[in-house]
């Protein structure tokens, strides 16, 4: 008897700690971890929330729990009705928290589908050979003192590739790029991102042709002045007219108009795929720069992506003819480079944003315990008579446990609808702006609002729960 008095107390805190630990789970779709950590945490998220709910539930005693558990909802359900505004009252502090919460929430989301949308433009087969990484440094004078990387790397590169046909590299194309303007008569854009590069650039091009074509390797190698224009260069140069065949000052040159690029979107906001002019690096070469300097895009195979890039890092030590014991004087970066950082960035703000919009839910968590409170002050008669007639503290502590998670979850079903709602006229208002409203965080926002209801509900309950009967029927 002893040892089940003892056991008999473990329940509420194994309740308390399976209802943060489930909280807490759809968190980690916001880590940007590796995949396979992430799942491994979320796996023992949830394996360890059910556990202790099943110890929790065995200590209690399944067949008393449940029917202890249609009683208080019963109960729960009759002091609501009862206590119609207070209940609406209590339940707005819940409701303004998981709309914060999930309106935060929609705002992470949206821009993670922003992020991968933008990295799509670098192409995950694609690996960029360049002379800074594109990470963070500490030093970067360092990096700026390196060799440039030049043009001239492509044909030995491609020679190796040709010899090589089963390896993971695929092609290498030069990327050498600067900022101009380009005009059409009374039309001029400004600035654009100007490229020159090689024929098969169009192999590793995340973007299709809207009109005409890419220029050919026999133009590429008569150095002809021909451009493929980006979407919205054409836009803004031709708004009434095709643009093929037509003739652009670039830089104040002419060029043909030989093709038109699909529409492919920005990054991030901080420049256009689509306003950019592409031309034979050779071409680029004799009017816009006197030196071979260039980045290199390299194609590779996806599914053998560190091979690739070991592969590639080798290549280009003997094309530098560096000795083994010197280090890499140049970086190979990848859409995994940039989404690395990014990934740093969405977890800062997911914190910060988490950690700002919780306030508001800890300011319902208080209302729900004082209101909590007053509703065991109001009810301590009742509580002196049913403990008087055999109730069990155990069910006392439940019953107020579940007015307080009846009030949470009516708020979170409340405030998700609210969110839903104001997702929808955001898309409606603006369409341009991402709005995502996945699962998880319906999950999210659900597991917070019974945490909320435990947490705070949970020291009103357990004062009910030790009354002692008598003083509790002299209550005045």
């Amino acid at each position: 008897m002893k040892r089940r008095n003892l056991l008999g107390r473990v329940w509420p805190v194994c309740g308390v700690a399976a209802a943060v630990t489930l909280a807490g789970w759809p968190v980690l779709n916001l880590a940007k971890a590796e995949a396979e950590t992430v799942a491994a945490d979320r796996n023992t998220f949830l394996v360890l929330a059910l556990l202790t709910l099943g110890f929790g539930l065995t200590d209690y005693g399944w067949r008393a729990f449940s029917a202890d558990l249609k009683e208080s909802v019963r109960i729960a359900a009759a002091q609501i009705r009862a206590n119609k505004i207070r209940s609406a009252l209590t339940a707005l502090g819940v409701i303004i928290g998981i709309v914060a919460v999930t309106l935060m929430g929609t705002a992470i989301a949206g821009l993670g589908v922003v992020a991968n949308s933008s990295l799509a433009g670098f192409g995950d087969d694609v690996l960029f050979v360049t002379k800074m990484p594109w990470s963070d440094v500490n030093d970067r004078w360092l990096y700026r003192n390196r060799r440039d990387i030049l043009t001239t790397y492509v044909k030995p590169m491609n020679e190796w590739i040709a010899a090589h046909p089963e390896g993971p590299l695929k092609v290498a194309v030069p990327d050498a790029h600067s900022f101009t303007s380009v005009v059409r008569e009374d039309y001029r854009v400004n600035p654009i991102w100007l490229m020159g590069t090689s024929a098969d650039y169009i192999r590793t091009a995340r973007s299709d042709m809207k009109e005409g074509r890419f220029f050919s390797e026999l133009e590429e190698q008569a150095a002809r002045n021909v451009v493929v224009i980006g979407y919205d260069v054409a836009d803004a140069l031709f708004p009434n007219s095709s643009p093929l065949g037509q003739t652009v000052r670039v830089g104040g040159h002419n060029f043909e108009v030989v093709g038109v690029a699909a529409r492919q979107g920005s990054f991030l906001g901080l420049f256009s795929w689509d306003s950019r002019v592409v031309m034979p690096v050779s071409v680029y070469r004799r009017y816009f720069t006197p030196n071979d300097a260039a980045d290199l895009d390299v194609q590779v195979d996806t599914a053998r992506m560190a091979e690739a890039r070991d592969e590639l890092r080798g290549l280009m030590r003997r094309i530098r003819q560096l000795d083994p014991a010197q280090k890499d004087d140049f970086e190979v970066n990848g859409q995994a480079t940039i989404r690395e950082q990014l990934d740093k960035l969405e977890s800062l703000i997911a914190l910060a944003g988490f950690l700002i919009t919780g306030l508001a839910l800890f300011v319902g968590a208080i209302g729900i315990m004082n209101i909590t409170y007053v509703s065991v002050k109001e009810r301590t008669k009742e509580i002196g008579t049913r403990k008087a007639l055999g109730a069990r503290r155990r069910t006392i502590l439940l019953q107020f446990l579940i007015e307080a998670v009846a009030i949470c979850m009516m708020g979170g079903l409340l405030g998700l609808a609210l969110t839903a709602g104001l997702a929808a006229a955001i898309g409606a208002l603006a369409p341009s702006l991402p709005v995502v409203f996945p699962f998880w965080l319906v999950l999210l926002s659900l597991g917070a609002a019974v945490a909320t209801g435990i947490v705070s509900g949970f020291l009103p309950a357990w004062a009910a729960s030790k009354l002692d009967p008598v003083v509790a029927l002299r209550y005045e």
